[in-house]
């Protein structure tokens, strides 16, 4: 067997820059849709009452990946991270594994990256200012690809001031914030572990644009029913989301159906509208897909081929 690379959290985050990060992530979404890349349904282990784990796999540009990740809500009280996991890369063509990427630095940075691509796809053109609601990791990197990504006014809002200020330190231009200053911004992402509604209908702003990116499982939700219904309504992937993300509660209560929501790989491949118009309020959920996994490990390991950062590596 031949040795396989391995990217540790940091290597992974020094191989992949967020603006490659967003690059990467709108090309796998446009190829998922085309056909191109294939990608299975999630599988979801609970392990009650501490979380989950998940087994996402995709295949795609002669690599298949499988990422085996937690969401273990109470892990931070331990000092543990709550996600954590890994990401096996092989060869589509003969089998044999690549390489071993370290799972929480390449949610992150798919996390962070789709909200821009999102953002660009859908907000109004002349968007210019971002909230963040919820400063740890995830969205930590949602700030700083909205950033890469050209839009150069935020404000960062966590109930942790600490995380917040820690943050927009980090970005010229963005400041800490309450929560309703995050919420008046043209552009409102919430990163939160879903627990919790943070977003009512009242919040909405004609020309907003949402991204909902902590509701991932059953039973956790950012908005309310009421908000959701209100908006114009975008997803990553329709199972996902109408099973396990923001748009699941106005789905099981009858109030939303499949055809009123497009998909984002319709929207970059120019086979659906975006916004009908700039006093719309567009929402997207996000629910994460392994092709977003696989796009970023795969730029990882040509990075790390190309000898851009040391990888370490291992014999089975």
């Amino acid at each position: 067997m031949p040795q396989l690379a391995v990217l540790d959290h940091d290597t992974v985050l020094a191989a992949v820059s967020a603006q490659a990060a967003i690059e990467a992530t709108r090309e796998a979404f446009e190829r998922h849709y085309r056909g191109e890349w294939a990608m299975p349904a999630k599988v979801y282990l609970q392990s009650p009452p501490y979380g989950d784990f998940r087994a996402m796999p995709a295949r795609g540009d002669g690599l298949a990946l499988l990422k085996w990740v937690t969401s273990f809500p109470g892990n931070p009280e331990q000092g543990l991270p709550t996600v954590s996991g890994v990401v096996c890369l092989s060869d589509a063509r003969t089998g044999v594994p690549l390489a071993i990427l370290d799972a929480r630095a390449v949610t992150a940075l798919r996390t962070g990256a789709v909200a821009a691509v999102a953002t660009q796809a859908l907000a109004r053109a002349d968007a210019r200012t971002v909230g963040i609601v919820g400063c740890g990791l995830h969205g930590a990197w949602t700030a700083r690809c909205l950033a890469a990504a050209g839009y150069d006014e935020g404000v960062c809002f966590d109930p942790r001031t600490e995380a917040a200020a820690a943050l927009a330190a980090q970005l010229d231009g963005w400041a800490v914030g309450d929560l309703a200053a995050a919420l008046a911004c043209a552009v409102v992402c919430a990163v939160t572990p879903g627990a919790v509604v943070v977003l009512q209908r009242g919040d909405l702003r004609p020309g907003q644009h949402l991204n909902m990116l902590g509701a991932d499982g059953s039973g956790k939700a950012e908005a309310s029913i009421d908000a959701v219904v209100a908006c114009e309504l975008f997803c990553d992937e329709w199972a996902q989301a109408s099973h396990g993300g923001e748009l699941t509660g106005a789905v099981e209560a009858g109030l939303v159906t499949r055809e009123q929501v497009t998909t984002l790989g319709a929207v970059l491949a120019g086979d659906a509208p975006g916004r009908s118009g700039p006093d719309a309020t567009t929402l997207f959920d996000s629910t994460g897909l392994a092709i977003q996994d696989l796009a970023v490990a795969a730029a990882a390991l040509r990075a790390a081929r190309a000898g851009e950062v040391q990888a370490g590596s291992v014999s089975l």
